[in-house]
């Protein structure tokens, strides 16, 4: 059996789909953008701040999964751009400790929703 996972401390979903869905004890997570929960409106000052939102983002769906970053097994990231993949990972690289940090692909795309410059999704474990 699945169990939705939602969280109105991470935007709503713009589709036919769920922030994260946990089966047994693996949660498996929507891409996050860099939308803020409380306004809706895009957080895209420069690459940094909008990476920052996009984890933040996440940290709350995990949260309401009663997990955290420790618990994340496996990252996806896709980026509008290759040469903000150095803005990017000094931004997420806060939300891991190096010695345990999760598997990785990091892919640049064509577009991502919304045109944002970076989308994150994850799958973690209990």
């Amino acid at each position: 059996m699945k169990k939705i996972i939602n969280t109105s401390h991470a935007p709503a979903p713009i589709g036919p789909y769920n922030q994260a869905v946990l089966k047994g004890t693996m949660l498996y997570t929507s891409g996050q953008i860099a939308l803020h929960p409380e306004t809706g409106k895009l957080v895209m000052e420069d690459i940094k701040t909008e990476t920052k939102q996009v984890m933040e983002n996440m940290k709350a769906v995990l949260a309401e999964a009663g997990m955290t970053f420790e618990n994340v097994l496996k990252t996806s990231i896709f980026i509008s751009d290759m040469e903000n993949f150095g803005a990017i990972n000094e931004v997420y690289s806060l939300y891991f400790n190096e010695a345990t940090a999760p598997a990785r692909e990091t892919v640049e795309v064509a577009n991502l929703p919304k045109y944002v410059n970076v989308e994150i999704s994850m799958i973690a474990s209990l």
